[in-house]
């Protein structure tokens, strides 16, 4: 890109930045500035510091500082560093998998619903496993929603059920047998030492041993899920992070609508 100004909401914005050398932008374009934090597994004082900035040059950060450091507990340093990144990415060379639908807010899908399926979608909502974390699966199935984008309880034309947290997958599957469910939402938040990729496969598992995958549409969500490691896994479609209730209802909608032709 060539040198300059653009505008962007009324603000001018520095326009010499190279989208194949994208790097991190801290005060100026292209310094490179970065914050990092992190603990090591040592007792706090100026040979963990020095620890802490050998791991930043490491890491690819040119003249490393170290400008907060405290103890956790014994044996154990906290801290917050600042570095300048030498390393590029080519932006323009990016592709993420995303789910393709379109998004409809509550009013449109409702209206859909009714004009091109008919009847009232069942979907049941749950945090699975061990996993007790409900801010996610809530934001998504309560009808107060989150951040104004109202959840699938306050659609008319969505029978939504929210199982809360700590689900296991044969109540799960069991609910949705119950109730006929046409979608399947799961919310997984915990994910130390990848607890939510076997649970995810679990859940798939279990459905297809039931005859019961190709009939229901399988959605899972959370701060670490991805539309591509939820196809990866065996589901219809990956919810990550700012995702809300209008994206999820209208894929389901729209996704109900295809199989049923």
């Amino acid at each position: 890109m060539s040198g300059g100004l653009y505008s962007m909401e009324g603000k001018d914005f520095d326009k010499t930045l190279d989208l194949k050398q994208i790097k991190p932008y801290g005060d100026t374009m292209n310094d490179g500035k970065t914050q990092v934090s992190f603990t090591l597994p040592l007792p706090a004082g100026e040979e963990a510091a020095e620890a802490a900035k050998q791991l930043l040059r490491k890491m690819g950060f040119d003249d490393p500082h170290v400008v907060f450091y405290r103890e956790l507990t014994e044996g154990f340093t906290f801290f917050n560093c600042y570095g300048t990144c030498t390393h590029t990415v080519d932006y323009t060379s990016i592709s993420v998998p995303k789910v393709e639908s379109s998004v409809m807010d509550m009013h449109q899908c409702d209206d859909f619903i009714r004009e091109n399926i008919g009847r009232k979608l069942v979907v049941i909502g749950a945090s699975t496993g061990t996993d007790a974390h409900t801010v996610g699966i809530d934001a998504i199935m309560n009808m107060k929603g989150y951040a104004g984008h109202y959840g699938l309880e306050r659609y008319e034309m969505f029978d939504a059920y929210n199982l809360g947290s700590q689900v296991e997958n044969e109540e799960f599957i069991a609910k949705a047998i119950e109730l006929k469910a046409d979608a399947l939402l799961v919310s997984q938040t915990v994910t130390q030492k990848d607890v939510h990729i076997h649970n995810l496969v679990d859940l798939v598992e279990m459905l297809e041993a039931e005859g019961l995958r190709h009939r229901i549409i399988l959605i899972c969500g959370g701060p670490r899920i991805s539309h591509e490691l939820a196809k990866e896994l065996g589901y219809d479609a990956g919810f990550g992070m700012n995702s809300y209730a209008d994206e999820v209802a209208s894929y389901i909608a729209e996704e109900v609508n295809r199989r049923k032709g």
